[in-house]
């Protein structure tokens, strides 16, 4: 069993063992089930604590038992939470670290509750597509009011324990330790004195027997849809997360238990859930490395050096400033540096004056950055990431200057999007120690990095590169080296499918339409006036000498010979909404310029397509689109078929909501070949 029973005196310490996060299986189940029996078996016994050794105290379900009999096999949460409130003597839940999911249901379930400053405290589920399935939508509004716990649920996010204690009649935690090393023996002796106090036999206190309503009732609860519907989109989970807190406001306790549950049940089985389930097992995946054990060396990263001060640069520098790693950015021109400098200070600046950077906090990452014109400023640097133009004659004089002035072991990184990471390795005398780390843009703000391995790339360096994402708070993926490598690549064919569409006759709007009413967060050519049609542009003209049977849409290159390259110049293929972006002004009616010949030519001569992705949502292609996704699996680019999914959802705004959705398909191909969104 992964629980631990210890006596301490006259408390049975009851410690959850089922590392790394203590969760909840069917083994830990019993053993907590067991022990608490065993502690009101012992006369000597006259309380319990309830805690989870190392570094959580729960971290809710164990996700090893997912999809199996053991998930469901009793004693289920529900019966162990059961079993804590009618046990006969006080339990204590002893909160450190981490609590989420149904690790918090299981300390609501008990009779008092201690926790350390600094603990996580989440009710997760809904980014699984689900509800809290044991309790925590009736109880936690019960202990903390109704709008903090619906904002606690709807979003999933953690709570810090401190914050929540200061919520005014909070009954959540009955005491805040001093710190997470005093917890243990301040949790015995609040069993002791709980114990003493109800010796006389007197009821202990549930959560389920707290009252539970909101003053203004209904229309609380109509505006908390309206608001979670605008954000939610096709996400089910959000609004029924307020259908179960309603349940608790207005039925009795175990009336809006039974709610609760089926609700659950419910959206255990949409494709939404399922997806994000997948992706849930996938995003943990990513980080193994079949053949580069978890104990491999890594190299110490105690500085880092950026080639480059333009839009990528500036963000990738900034990733590693607000991981306290010092930043030496490196320029060929002091007016380009300046420029560089100046937009991180405007983002900084920003966040301080929406509150969510403190002016400290500010001067601390702003002093970690410093400045150069000269190579070898830069040689003592641990990490180098080079973020030039993406041209390989650029990156072949960038990376021969790096051999000469780099220091031995130091990490050579390129974050190049499409080109060869083998042959870039190659300018080098030490291709052991180049590896590709592609970030995407704005790289201060998404959460992917492409870790590409080169043939020559060491163990020890992909260690030390993936240690080093995570650090920076990046889901990092391991990625072969083919051109795009795995997000690029995906995208490549989508893309083209889309130019594909509007030289038939559709407008880049209506295809972006159609492609979000499917379930994506932005259409391809939205997508592209954010990132840069520019850049595009260039790889188009790179693959049509190196691939000149490749073909692509003639229109995406009339547009960038007009310099339509998107936001960066303002001047877009598709109109935003109202409060977005500024508008071009030449994007107009349909969300695009009708001077252009290409749009006048085939505005009449198309209009039943363009008529039929309006109104149907589905645009159909002349030309199909192999998955490439699972294509670059089985040709080996991806150690992991979990990745192409864990990479779509949710770090690039062009993947549906939902990955796995059965019942809908995006066709676009003259085959009308369904590309379906199941897991690989």
């Amino acid at each position: 069993m992964t629980a631990e029973y210890k006596v301490h005196g006259d408390v049975a310490v009851i410690s959850m063992a089922n590392p790394p996060v203590n969760g909840l299986g069917l083994s830990t189940r019993i053993g907590i089930v067991d022990g608490v029996a065993k502690a009101n078996a012992d006369s000597a016994i006259k309380a319990i604590v309830i805690t989870g050794a190392g570094k959580a105290f729960s971290g809710g379900a164990d996700i090893r038992e997912f999809g199996s009999a053991k998930a469901s096999q009793e004693p289920n949460l529900l019966s162990v939470i059961r079993v804590c409130e009618n046990s006969a003597k006080p339990v204590v839940a002893a909160i450190h670290s981490v609590a989420m999911g149904g690790g918090l249901e299981l300390a609501l379930g008990c009779h008092y509750r201690i926790a350390a400053p600094g603990a996580s405290i989440a009710l997760p589920e809904v980014k699984l597509g689900l509800i809290p399935g044991a309790g925590g939508t009736q109880r936690l509004p019960r202990v903390i009011g109704v709008e903090p716990a619906l904002n606690m649920i709807v979003s999933g996010e953690p709570i810090k324990s401190e914050m929540l204690a200061m919520l005014p009649g909070q009954k959540l935690f009955d005491k805040m330790a001093a710190s997470a090393e005093s917890l243990a023996e301040e949790a015995l002796a609040l069993a002791r004195q709980v114990a003493t106090a109800h010796a006389d036999g007197s009821a202990k206190p549930l959560v389920k027997n707290l009252p539970c309503k909101h003053p203004q009732g209904d229309a609380y609860f109509q505006f908390a849809r309206n608001m979670v519907k605008g954000m939610s989109k096709n996400f089910p989970a959000p609004g029924k997360c307020v259908d179960a807190v309603e349940a608790a406001t207005k039925q009795k306790f175990e009336e809006g238990m039974l709610t609760e549950r089926e609700i659950f049940t419910n959206l255990m089985m949409t494709p939404e859930s399922r997806a994000l389930r997948h992706i849930f097992i996938a995003d943990r995946a990513a980080s193994k490395i079949a053949d580069v054990p978890e104990d491999t060396p890594k190299r110490t990263i105690a500085s880092v050096a950026v080639i480059g001060a333009g839009t990528m640069g500036g963000g990738i520098s900034m990733n590693f400033l607000n991981a306290g790693i010092p930043v030496k950015m490196l320029e060929m021109k002091q007016d380009a540096l300046d420029r560089g400098l100046a937009t991180i200070r405007k983002n900084y600046e920003s966040q301080v004056k929406k509150g969510k950077l403190k002016q400290a906090n500010y001067d601390e990452r702003m002093a970690l950055l410093s400045t150069t014109l000269s190579y070898d400023d830069i040689g003592q640097a641990d990490l180098v990431i080079e973020a030039v133009f993406e041209e390989m004659g650029v990156k072949e004089s960038v990376f021969k200057k790096l051999d000469e002035v780099m220091k031995p072991g130091a990490i050579l990184a390129s974050n190049t999007s499409t080109l060869d990471v083998n042959k870039i390795a190659s300018f080098t005398q030490r291709p052991q120690d180049v590896v590709g780390m592609h970030f995407f843009s704005p790289a201060n703000v998404m959460k992917l990095l492409e870790v590409v391995r080169g043939a020559q790339t060491s163990k020890d360096v992909l260690a030390t590169v993936m240690a080093i994402g995570k650090k920076i708070k990046k889901t990092s993926v391991v990625s072969g080296v083919c051109d795009g490598f795995i997000g690029n690549r995906m995208i490549e064919q989508y893309s083209r499918q889309a130019g594909f569409l509007v030289d038939e006759g559709c407008t880049p709007a209506q295809v972006d339409k159609a492609v979000e009413k499917f379930g994506f967060a932005m259409g391809p050519f939205r997508m592209g006036d954010l990132a840069g049609n520019d850049i595009g542009w260039a790889i188009r003209k790179r693959r049509a000498l190196e691939r000149p049977n490749m073909m692509y849409s003639k229109t995406a290159d009339l547009l960038c010979e007009m310099g339509r390259f998107g936001q960066k110049n303002q001047r877009r293929l598709v109109r935003l909404p109202s409060g977005q972006a500024r508008r071009d002004p030449q994007c107009r009616g349909g969300g695009h310029d009708r001077n252009i010949p290409h749009f006048k030519r085939h505005h009449a001569a198309q209009n039943n397509r363009r008529r039929n992705c309006a109104e149907t949502g589905v645009c159909l292609g002349q030309r199909s689109r192999p998955h490439s996704g699972r294509r670059d699996c089985r040709q080996g680019q991806r150690h992991r078929h979990g990745l192409p999914d864990r990479l779509r959802l949710p770090h690039l705004p062009w993947w549906p909501y939902a990955v796995c959705r059965p019942s809908r398909s995006f066709q676009c191909g003259s085959s009308h070949e369904s590309l379906r969104t199941e897991p690989a």
